[in-house]
């Protein structure tokens, strides 16, 4: 059955088109390029602050951003439609990255976070293209098996970047000490910090005619596994809980199944798809793209998933902007310095277990003040640490003629 799936998929143009790109076969550009790229969803949504203004400040440029999964890609095509250029990355291999950079032609390669691809870096620096590593991170974890498998290989190529724009200081500092010369870090702050979290208005009414005036507890972009302990856990707090759960799995072709696990625990649940009254449900599933601002906005209380499984956490600082009370779990460890910052400033809870985070729920809905309170510090601690965008652009000029 999977195999025959797997030779389904391979039919498709879709797929082909995916697999064609990564292998650089593309059509040659003659526009010159900008080239951003952003792996998937969550770094497209981080980098749309500086995309805009590349868009805005270099009008005789166009703008490339390449992604690697189909998400990422549906992300990019559905915000920009034919603003940008887009493309899946190329697999980093000698030959295609060659093939790639010759069709592209790029005078700037802007890659997101943790994007350090050793062939495709190795390219660019031959070529005398600068490759700026912006908003970049990097977690104790990583540096650690940076250093125990490929050591000399991080070394080289972190030396081949032009420059690394550092989220913070603790990952500039690790960035250095994997081999990248002290010039060439800078710390500028983490543009998620300053990202456009106005949320659509036709989608704010849709959503609110859906939730109406219930009160309603959103577990962002979740994982396999989560969902199942929040569900279980439900089941056992039902009766002290008197809200609207709001379950949003981070992958779309996981909705399907969460829906199920939902109506297997005999639960009424209810698709955003569907557009129904939520009024006698018990769950709303969240089969929606591009709409979590939105279900921010409607939120009273926010967990954000990827915490309780191994994933790392996700970006809260998206409820931050709407002053909600947030909640993760144990695992965050892409976003350490936020959450650390956070959880000095009373600015969110953390849990370490699902049986605690609906003990904490419930808390919550009968603590008005305390949410507010969360909220608000929340929101404080987003506006006293932004500016990075415009430190980052002020980088990109040095190295872009007009």
């Amino acid at each position: 059955m999977i195999l025959r799936l797997m030779i389904k998929g391979i039919k498709t143009p879709k797929f082909r088109q995916r697999i064609n790109q990564r292998l650089g076969l593309i059509a040659k550009i003659q526009a010159p390029i900008i080239w951003v790229h952003c792996v998937s969803v969550g770094e497209f949504r981080a980098a749309i602050v500086v995309i805009d203004q590349l868009i805005k400040q270099y009008p005789n440029h166009q703008l490339l951003i390449t992604t690697t999964t189909p998400t990422g890609s549906d992300a990019v095509i559905s915000y920009y439609q034919n603003k940008v250029f887009h493309l899946y990355f190329p697999y980093d291999l000698p030959l295609i990255v060659k093939r790639y950079i010759k069709k592209i032609n790029p005078k700037i390669c802007l890659l997101l976070e943790t994007e350090i691809w050793p062939n495709l870096i190795h390219e660019l620096n031959k070529k005398n293209v600068p490759a700026l590593l912006i908003n970049a991170r990097l977690s104790s974890q990583s540096k650690q098996k940076y250093q125990k498998f490929t050591a000399n290989l991080i070394k080289q190529t972190l030396k081949k970047l032009t420059l690394i724009a550092a989220q913070n200081q603790n990952s500039a500092n690790r960035f250095i000490e994997l081999g990248a010369k002290n010039d060439d870090v800078i710390m500028t702050g983490n543009i998620k910090f300053d990202q456009n979290t106005k949320p659509d208005t036709t989608i704010n009414n849709a959503l609110q005619a859906i939730i109406g005036k219930r009160r309603t507890i959103i577990f962002a972009s979740t994982h396999e596994g989560e969902e199942a302990q929040i569900i279980n856990q439900y089941l056992k707090h039902k009766p002290t809980i008197d809200a609207l759960l709001v379950i949003i799995p981070r992958h779309p072709e996981r909705f399907d199944a969460v829906y199920k696990l939902a109506k297997n625990a005999n639960l009424n649940v209810i698709r955003r798809s569907e557009n129904q009254n939520a009024q006698n449900a018990q769950i709303l599933l969240g089969d929606s793209m591009d709409e979590m601002m939105s279900y921010f906005g409607s939120a009273d209380i926010v967990f954000m998933g990827g915490s309780l499984s191994n994933t790392g956490g996700h970006n809260m600082l998206e409820p931050a902007a709407f002053a909600k009370p947030i909640i993760f779990g144990p695992n965050i460890f892409n976003f350490t310095e936020i959450s650390s910052d956070l959880l000095k400033q009373n600015a969110a809870i953390q849990i370490q277990n699902v049986g605690g985070l609906f003990e904490k729920i419930t808390e919550l809905l009968n603590d008005e003040k305390q949410c507010k309170a969360l909220g608000n510090n929340a929101q404080q601690y987003l506006y006293s640490k932004q500016g990075a965008v415009k430190n980052t652009l002020q980088l990109i000029k040095k190295f872009l003629t007009l």
